[in-house]
């Protein structure tokens, strides 16, 4: 199993900003087959070094994570949505 971890940093972090992100984020469920599960979270602390949301995936293999990168619903809506609204991103992927 691959999971895969995004954090995002938002132009705009306000509430409205936040939940819109991650009813995009998880839109993916049902659409993007590979996915095998998918966790969103919106930060609360809102310290100097934190992140605004958080994407936890997982995938059944690393051509998985490969193909979902290039997924279309991925590229068009996903993609296309965050960094429209991301001011920086980090990502993490590894193999459990």
């Amino acid at each position: 199993m691959i999971k895969h971890v995004v954090c995002f940093k938002l132009k705009d972090p306000s509430e409205e900003n936040c939940l819109k992100a991650k009813e995009v984020l998880l839109s993916m469920q049902g659409k993007v087959e590979m996915l095998r599960s998918i966790e969103v979270g919106v930060d609360f602390l809102h310290s100097g070094r934190s992140f605004d949301l958080i994407l936890i995936t997982a995938f059944d293999s690393k051509e998985d994570l490969e193909a979902y990168q290039s997924h279309p619903y991925h590229v068009e809506v996903v993609k296309k949505h965050m960094h429209r609204v991301r001011s920086d991103s980090v990502a993490v992927d590894w193999e459990v």
